[in-house]
């Protein structure tokens, strides 16, 4: 009997896919979409299928390579990009692919700086992978200028550390921001911790190769007191998984972390706004108001708000807005890179802050940590030391 080729859904990708011709056809992420597409590919007259040259098909090669060779996180970060990208040209070829392509692809959005950046270098970064691998002899997205991203170095000094740390009120949470502080480890390192990884007498953790960074080499993470404590107390509380959970006992995410870390900066812009007397104006809340639903739900009936709820939810709504403005933006990225700096201004060498933080070697410091030059006292410093023998 011939085989009649039917849609099927990969999770793992969050795509619809048919294959015919021994080819897997991205139908896209909607399920009506997908199988729309799908009816009018069976009405053609030929066996519809991806051109060799078809970019969709690249990218599909892409993605597949790197969900085997790389991290789930960096499989997700460049699937979400370039399903957009494969969303917006389903049909073009690679010789057709234009640099003005993507900029009308990335013009589509509203996006920040770094994350137009982003959009720009993820399908520069396929192309490329496929010359390498010789899908294709040449990139058209070679001479494509990618804009720069916006530098963020955020640097917390132990005194505002221990500031911030007065604004977190929940102890799982504060378990990953001091052990993340106090090691320098990656954020997708402390997410991922197993006790298996954890060896406890050697005050380190060990991440085997093949879960490592670039998977190259074993990741060797190690802990000074304080994170050898935490990680003392969550291991005889741990079940085998993950080390960092949440207070419901759900494994930390980075979305979770990031919705943690936000309630931080708010509770510390709420102060810092109190301190200074510094309220939404009146004109500012009557305009809020206007924007807001002016009806609820309570226990399953509609009502309409009263006045004093709508006043009372659009300065809310603007203490929180203000709040982000004035209080620091603060990530697990800023604490490892704040254990540089103080790594750097303690007098501890380049070569080994590069590996006690899975760097290779120093090159990445350099690129990094320039803003160190900017600091007088630190520079005096180490040009007396230069010099005092």
């Amino acid at each position: 009997m011939a085989h009649f080729p039917k849609p099927f859904f990969k999770k793992a990708r969050g795509l619809w896919y048919v294959e015919i011709n021994r080819k897997q056809i991205n139908l896209g992420p909607d399920r009506d979409a997908a199988f729309e597409l799908y009816h009018q590919m069976m009405l053609q007259p030929r066996v519809a299928h991806l051109s060799p040259e078809s970019a969709i098909a690249i990218i599909d090669t892409f993605l597949d390579w790197v969900k085997k060779n790389r991290a789930p996180d960096t499989f997700e970060w460049y699937r979400h990009r370039l399903q957009r990208f494969a969303s917006k040209y389903p049909d073009i070829k690679v010789s057709e692919l234009r640099p003005f392509h993507v900029e009308q692809w990335v013009d589509d959005y509203e996006l920040a700086v770094t994350t137009r950046h982003n959009y720009f270098r993820s399908i520069k970064t396929c192309l490329k992978w496929a010359v390498k691998q010789g899908y294709i002899e040449t990139s058209p997205l070679t001479a494509m200028e990618v804009p720069s991203p916006e530098r963020r170095e955020v640097y917390i000094p132990p005194e505002e550390f221990e500031a911030m740390l007065a604004y977190v009120t929940e102890p799982s949470l504060r378990d990953l921001i001091v052990t993340t502080y106090h090691t320098g480890c990656r954020p997708q390192e402390s997410l991922r911790l197993i006790a298996s990884y954890v060896e406890i007498d050697k005050a380190r953790w060990v991440f085997p190769q093949n879960q490592s960074k670039g998977k190259k080499a074993p990741r060797v993470v190690y802990l000074d007191d304080e994170a050898y404590s935490i990680t003392k107390r969550l291991l005889a509380q741990s079940d085998g998984n993950e080390l960092f959970r949440n207070s419901r006992g759900r494994p930390w995410t980075k979305d979770a972390v990031n919705c943690g870390v936000d309630r931080i900066r708010i509770r510390m812009g709420k102060a810092t706004l109190k301190a200074s007397g510094m309220e939404p104006s009146e004109e500012d809340i009557r305009k809020c108001i206007e924007t807001l639903k002016k009806t609820k739900r309570i226990k399953g009936v509609e009502r309409e708000k009263t006045s004093a709820e709508l006043r009372c939810e659009a300065k809310q709504k603007l203490l929180r807005k203000m709040a982000f403005q004035v209080a620091p933006r603060y990530s697990l990225y800023a604490l490892r890179h704040s254990w540089a700096t103080n790594a750097l201004k303690r007098g501890v060498d380049a070569l080994t802050v590069a590996l006690l933080m899975g760097h290779k070697d120093p090159a990445m410091l350099a690129r990094v940590y320039q803003h160190l030059s900017h600091s007088p006292d630190h520079m005096r410093d180490q040009a007396k030391r230069a010099t005092d023998g």
